[in-house]
């Protein structure tokens, strides 16, 4: 997957931006994921939705047109992923997500532009804030880029990598100094996919799972060492 979050201060028009690229990646016949982080909620003001979230743990609706599913509290978007089944993920918000490249929208003559964290920026879009990065002012170029270096790291911080964290790794990538095949959780001998996403596992973890089934498979006739294939809908 291909992952991108648009930082900037309010009203530095990251939505409208948002809706540029996934109009962009629809061109391309691109499956495009949305995702927004909201410092104070969703406006769900005088709804049933809003009623029924007061009193359930999770909402869902189921229209001809469209589904959602609506949670108490706040989840961990990486969690939520899978769920999206896309090729590109646009991410609105989310300062603190430190697994992802970033395009900051600086606001024109706005000193708060000075407090955008420009770790794990790959550009900055139509004004320039730092005379190091990059800007662009075309949604192609821009569309272009995020597919050329846009990725998403599993947040695991397990350190098999030989990095501290995740967040080390994700500089490291956007500075050209590693890649995303360095992450060891997404590269081991063991993969799984979720909805074509995949799953991080720490080579411990992958140790374990990788294991029990083997240790499983072995019990059953016609097991044979080599690579195995199993494929399960839940």
């Amino acid at each position: 997957m291909k992952a991108i979050s648009l930082i900037g201060n309010s009203k530095s028009g990251k939505t409208t931006l948002a809706l540029e690229l996934c109009s962009y990646f629809r061109s391309l016949d691109l499956r495009v994921g949305y995702a927004k982080h909201s410092s104070h909620g969703f406006d769900l003001r005088d709804t049933d939705t809003q009623r029924l979230s007061e009193q359930a743990q999770a909402v869902a609706g189921v229209s001809p047109d469209q589904s959602m599913v609506l949670w108490s509290g706040q989840r961990y978007l990486l969690d939520l992923v899978p769920l999206l089944q896309s090729d590109v993920l646009i991410i609105e918000g989310g300062r603190e997500l430190k697994v992802l490249p970033r395009i900051l929208l600086p606001k024109a003559e706005d000193h708060e532009d000075r407090q955008l964290d420009q770790d794990l920026a790959l550009a900055s879009w139509k004004r320039q804030i730092d005379a190091q990065l990059p800007v662009m002012d075309h949604i192609q170029e821009l569309g272009e880029y995020v597919l050329a270096r846009g990725f998403l790291l599993p947040g695991l911080n397990c350190g098999a990598c030989g990095r501290e964290s995740c967040a080390h790794l994700a500089g490291e990538i956007v500075s050209g100094t590693a890649s995303i095949d360095d992450c060891r959780a997404l590269q081991g001998s063991m993969s799984i996919r979720i909805n074509g996403q995949p799953l991080g596992l720490n080579p411990f973890a992958a140790g374990i799972v990788s294991g029990s089934i083997r240790g499983m498979l072995e019990q059953l006739k016609g097991y044979a060492p080599g690579t195995i294939d199993i494929s399960l809908e839940t």
